[in-house]
């Protein structure tokens, strides 16, 4: 599913990036190689990030 439409960057792109160390949205953006822009995929982002760290 597409999270953020400004970096074309899916809930799969998320979960790499969380696999791959990212642990704040920043650095999620980062790994994905974009930016926060408009913000309203940040919720999303912050929610896959909480999923991610319950997860044992």
């Amino acid at each position: 599913m597409v999270i953020c439409l400004c970096n074309a960057m899916t809930d799969g792109d998320v979960r790499s990036a969380i696999a791959q160390g990212a642990s704040r949205p920043s650095e999620v953006y980062a790994c994905c190689g974009g930016r926060a822009q408009c913000g309203c995929c940040a919720p999303s982002v912050v929610q896959i990030l909480k999923e991610g760290s319950t997860r044992g």
